[in-house]
């Protein structure tokens, strides 16, 4: 059963799938919902969301400062299904 990101946006809310093997960052890009990024490392933090449900992973142990709500699309992948906000 596909994973699927409940991802509110200025524009409105938007359920997009997870695909295994691919970051929250590269799914929310295939749905074309706009998400500042920069490094895709977890470095740089302009892809930060807010967490507002559900479990993420990382893949990789991300460098940018986050407050507890957040995390990095990046260089993440979901757990189960998520619900998230981003600004």
């Amino acid at each position: 059963m596909k994973k699927l990101i409940k991802c509110k946006t200025q524009n409105g809310t938007f359920d997009v799938p997870f695909c295994d093997g691919k970051t929250i960052l590269e799914c929310l890009e295939e749905a074309n919902l706009p998400t500042h990024s920069h490094c895709r490392d977890g470095f740089c933090g302009a892809c930060r969301c807010k967490l507002k449900g559900g479990d993420i992973k990382y893949l990789i142990d991300p460098l940018a400062f986050m407050d507890d709500d957040e995390f990095l699309p990046c260089c993440s992948a979901a757990e189960s299904d998520l619900s998230i906000e981003i600004e």
